[in-house]
């Protein structure tokens, strides 16, 4: 009976995969995320007009990484103000 246990414990851990990593790397003030059938993001850009430039044509758009490091805003973003 234990090793019934076992070998039907030791398939659940093989079937749940490897853990997902963080999204975010927190060194970089500026993420691209790409659409897709995979989606992703690229978390290397320092600036919103250089990611704007590597998302020209793509599926994908700019975000700004909430987990860098320093937490502020890159300079010459602005946050528009909502009107409803």
């Amino acid at each position: 009976m234990r090793i019934l246990a076992l070998a039907i414990l030791a398939i659940g851990m093989v079937s749940i995969g490897p853990a997902a990593a963080q999204t975010y790397d927190p060194a970089y003030p500026v993420c691209l995320h790409v659409y897709g059938r995979l989606n992703y993001y690229e978390c290397r850009y320092t600036s919103l007009p250089q990611c704007n430039s590597s998302a020209s044509g793509r599926a994908a758009q700019c975000v700004i990484n909430p987990y860098f490091a320093s937490a502020q805003e890159p300079a010459g973003y602005r946050r528009h103000r909502r009107v409803y």
